[in-house]
C-alpha cells in the first residue's frame, strides 16, 4: 500500500486513504476520490478544501435530483458520499485562508448525512442523552423491535459522524445488533453547537450513555459493547475501568498515553521548556515551526480546537492527565485491542495496554501491511477490520 501514494504530505495522504477506504460502505466512489485528489495541490489546504467541496456539491446535486425523481436508494448513496467528501474538506478548513467557513461546512456535512439517514433502509432514530444539565445528540440504528445486543460506537478526536457507518454501524446491523453513536464533549454537535470540550474522565460521558440505553425496551442491558476508534482507544478503556455494565469493549488502537501523539516529534529542548513551565517561550517557538512547516500548520489548529484551550502548551499540560497506566488494571470485561502495522500516532501502545490489563478475555489482534491493513485505524481495510472485530463480538456475546 505504501508505494501507491496520493500526496507527499503525510496528513493529506492519510485523509485521502480514509476517504478512499470508505468505498465498501458506500461512503465514497473510488473514481470520484481519484478525480478529486488529482486536482489537489500537495500540502495546500485551500486547494484541498476547494476541491473536496466541489466534488461534495456536485454529488449532492445528484442526490437532490435523484430524490426528486423518486430514486430514493440512489439519493441516499449520493447524500452519503456528499457528506463524506464535505467531511474530508472540513478537516483542513481551519488552515485555509478563510477559516470562518468552519461552522457552515460542518452543518452542510451534517445536513447531507441526515438526509441519507432519512432514506436509510432500516429505522434510524435521533436520540437525546441526558448529560450534566444538557443533552448529547446521537443516532440509534435499529436491527428490529426485539431486545437485542447494542454496539456503542465512540468516535475519535476529529472524525465525522459518517465515519461510524464503516466503523461498525453497517456491520452491526448485518449481524442483528442495534448500533448507536453520539457526539460527546469536543465532538460534532456538542462542540460546534454546545461548546462542550474534551474531558479525560470519559466515564462521565459513557455512564449517561449506558443509563440511557438500559432503559430502552429493545436493548439487552447485559449485552452492551463499547467500541472506540482513534482517540476512542483511550476513552473507551478509561470509561470501562469505572463503568462495569459493559459486556465487552474494543480499542482501535489501544492508547495508554494520549500526550505522546503530540510530543513524540518535538525536540527535547521543547519538552524541557514545557517541564520548566516556560509556556510562553514554548508557544513562540511553535509559532515559528508552524510558519516553516505546512504539515504542522495544516493540522495543529484542528487538533487544538476540541480542547477549548488557547495554546498548544495549555493542551499538553491538560494531557498530563490523559494516561491509563494507573487505571487499566480496573477493566474487568473482555477487551479486544487492535494493533496495526505502522501506527503513526501511538506506536507500541496497543501492546502496552494489553500488558497492563489483568481482566480475563483480553485479546490483541494485529493488522499487517501484507494484508493492506496497516496505518492508524486500518484506513484501507475497513472490511477486514469489521470482519475480525465482529467475529470476536459474536464469540464474546455467544
Amino acid at each position: 500500500m505504501a508505494q501507491h501514494r496520493f500526496f507527499d504530505d503525510e496528513g493529506f495522504e492519510f485523509m485521502a486513504l480514509i476517504t478512499l477506504g470508505s468505498a465498501p460502505y458506500r461512503l465514497s466512489e473510488p473514481g470520484e476520490v481519484f478525480a478529486t485528489t488529482d486536482r489537489i495541490t500537495n500540502a495546500d489546504p485551500d486547494s484541498w478544501f476547494d476541491e473536496w467541496m466541489a466534488t461534495a456539491r456536485r454529488v449532492r446535486r445528484i442526490a437532490e435530483e435523484a430524490e426528486a425523481a423518486g430514486h430514493l436508494a440512489s439519493a441516499r448513496d449520493a447524500y452519503l458520499r456528499a457528506a463524506n467528501y464535505a467531511a474530508s474538506a472540513f478537516f483542513y478548513v481551519l488552515a485555509t485562508k478563510d477559516p470562518s467557513r468552519e461552522l457552515a461546512t460542518w452543518k452542510w456535512h451534517r445536513e447531507c448525512f441526515d438526509h441519507a439517514m432519512r432514506l436509510w433502509p432500516t429505522p434510524v432514530e435521533h436520540i437525546s442523552i441526558p448529560y450534566e444539565g444538557t443533552h448529547l445528540h446521537g443516532y440509534f440504528w435499529s436491527a428490529g423491535p426485539e431486545r437485542r445486543p447494542t454496539i456503542i460506537l465512540n468516535n475519535g478526536s476529529d472524525g465525522p459522524v459518517s465515519d461510524m457507518l464503516e466503523m461498525g454501524v453497517v456491520d452491526a446491523l448485518a449481524r442483528g445488533y442495534h448500533a448507536m453513536t453520539f457526539d460527546g464533549p469536543g465532538q460534532g454537535r456538542a462542540l460546534y453547537d454546545q461548546k462542550l470540550y474534551f474531558r479525560y474522565d470519559w466515564e462521565a460521558v459513557i455512564t449517561p450513555v449506558v443509563d440511557f440505553l438500559v432503559k430502552r425496551p429493545d436493548v439487552d442491558p447485559a449485552k452492551l459493547v463499547l467500541a472506540g476508534n482513534s482517540q476512542g482507544g483511550y476513552w473507551v478503556p478509561r470509561a470501562a475501568a469505572f463503568e462495569h455494565r459493559l459486556a465487552a469493549i474494543i480499542a482501535d488502537p489501544g492508547v495508554i498515553d494520549v500526550r505522546t501523539s503530540w510530543t513524540g516529534k518535538l525536540p527535547e529542548q521543547m519538552l524541557q521548556l514545557l517541564a520548566a513551565g516556560q509556556d510562553e517561550q514554548f508557544d513562540q517557538i511553535m509559532t515559528q515551526i508552524e510558519g516553516a512547516s505546512s504539515e504542522v500548520r495544516t493540522s495543529l489548529s484542528k487538533r487544538i480546537e476540541p480542547y477549548g484551550l488557547p495554546t498548544l502548551s495549555a493542551v499538553l499540560h491538560e494531557l498530563d492527565k490523559w494516561n491509563l497506566t494507573d487505571v487499566a488494571g480496573k477493566i474487568t470485561c473482555p477487551t479486544l485491542i487492535t494493533d496495526p502495522d505502522d501506527e503513526q500516532f501511538w506506536p507500541g501502545q496497543s501492546q502496552q495496554l494489553y500488558d497492563l490489563m489483568t481482566a480475563p478475555g483480553k485479546e490483541i489482534t494485529h493488522f499487517t501491511s501484507a494484508e493492506g491493513a496497516n496505518w492508524h485505524c486500518e484506513p484501507m481495510a475497513p472490511q477486514v477490520r469489521g470482519q475480525r472485530v465482529f467475529d470476536w463480538v459474536d464469540q464474546v456475546l455467544g
